[in-house]
């Protein structure tokens, strides 16, 4: 690396205790030498040269095809300083940055079509892989933890019990779950509050997952599964819930998205959207994570949310901020995907687990040292629906917590 890539490098890293061995050999340090030592080594000129003129997508490339070698500490290590509060993206890099914003639209086009296939890209592959890192109910979003030393699945659980008691689920209310997943949300709604659940998704493999979940559980009766878009909603539900979905719909889809829900909810209704969101205002999907991760998604920023909301008729009646909580859940989830890495190469292959190794540690990352958090968003259709205080959050918690008793399922370690 010539003498000016190393001065602007030097600027970007400010922090931490970086050291990083050229394709010839030269080795230099960055950062202010604080926090745990981390090695990097560049394996060929071309990976260093792509990584310098486009750090956001060559990055993680460069650690895939392990043209970046971590040589001491790992790649979360590494992105702990490289996405670290006081890093700067170099100037060259800008241009392409600025580029991306303008075409983030279009990028974001998420048509039927289009939003099938993008849902299968990441939801569709083996279902082992999923098995081996999430938690008994395959709970693929943010965890709520309540104290720090709680483990994941409990921490799961937590989560499913805070937005069912946002909802205020009567026995037999109609309640709709946009992204339903697994079903793990749509199943402790129908087991716990009596509420009979609509679940749609777009994936095939979480469909077949899901409707075989309520067979087993003998809740086919309440607990109904299918393959629809948002946009084919009909009929209308007295509880809508959204968990992990918003982030595929698309900044262009937002006012489709809020008037179908509006459509659906009932005069009387609640609805709670919980979607990963930006601190810091609008931006763009990194480039690698929507080439490689999640093609067509977006993590938006509430002051994008918002005005959707408001021209769709809808009130907002709370918003809960989530900080760090995703962090800590992303960590479980890297340290149960590393503990099976092999049984995952085995699966696909080496490419594929640095790949997702890359993904998980920068999105723990993003989390624990940048601006996402996760939002947690109530809506209405008029004033009067919700308590006028938070009280009955707890309230419904504890009751919703003695609802539970036996009918939790047994821990079990990830691969299990």
């Amino acid at each position: 690396m010539n003498r000016l890539v190393r001065v602007a490098l030097k600027k970007f890293v400010r922090a931490g205790n970086l050291r990083i061995t050229t394709a010839r050999g030269t080795t230099y340090t960055l950062g202010d030498g604080t926090g745990p030592a981390v090695a990097l080594r560049f394996a060929t000129a071309a990976a260093e040269r792509a990584v310098i003129l486009d750090p956001e997508l060559k990055l993680g490339e460069s650690y895939m095809d392990g043209t970046l070698v971590v040589e001491q500490g790992s790649i979360a290590d590494a992105l702990a300083v490289l996405q670290g509060p006081t890093a700067e993206p170099p100037l060259w890099a800008r241009p392409r940055q600025l580029l991306r914003y303008l075409r983030r639209r279009r990028k974001q086009l998420n048509w039927r079509g289009r939003a099938r296939r993008n849902v299968a890209h990441h939801y569709d592959l083996d279902d082992q892989l999923y098995a081996l890192f999430l938690d008994a109910d395959r709970q693929y979003s943010c965890a709520y933890f309540e104290r720090p030393d709680q483990s994941l699945d409990d921490a799961q659980l937590a989560k499913r019990r805070h937005l069912a008691a946002k909802l205020l689920i009567g026995s037999g209310q109609r309640v709709l779950d946009i992204g339903c997943g697994w079903g793990g949300l749509a199943l402790y709604i129908a087991e716990n509050c009596g509420g009979r659940v609509t679940g749609i998704t777009l994936s095939q493999q979480q469909l077949a997952v899901a409707r075989v979940r309520a067979a087993e559980k003998g809740l086919g009766g309440t607990a109904d599964f299918r393959l629809q878009d948002y946009r084919e909603l009909s009929g209308t539900f007295d509880r809508i819930v959204s968990v992990g979905m918003f982030e595929h719909v698309g900044v262009g889809f937002y006012d489709e998205f809020f008037r179908k829900c509006r459509a659906a909810l009932a005069d009387d209704g609640i609805m709670l959207l919980h979607s990963i969101g930006r601190s810091e205002g609008p931006n763009v999907t990194n480039p690698w994570v929507a080439k490689y991760i999640f093609p067509g998604g977006y993590i938006p920023a509430l002051s994008e949310v918002l005005p959707a909301v408001e021209r769709a008729g809808l009130l907002v009646t709370d918003i809960e901020i989530l900080r760090l909580h995703y962090a800590e859940t992303l960590k479980a989830w890297r340290q149960r995907f590393l503990a099976h890495r092999e049984e995952v190469e085995r699966i696909y292959d080496r490419r594929f687990v640095r790949m997702w190794e890359f993904y998980l540690a920068a999105s723990e990352m993003a989390f624990r040292e940048q601006a996402l958090m996760v939002f947690q968003m109530q809506l209405t259709k008029r004033q009067g629906i919700v308590p006028t205080t938070r009280d009955y959050i707890a309230r419904e918690t504890a009751r919703l917590h003695g609802l539970e008793g036996g009918r939790r399922q047994p821990l079990r370690l990830a691969g299990e």
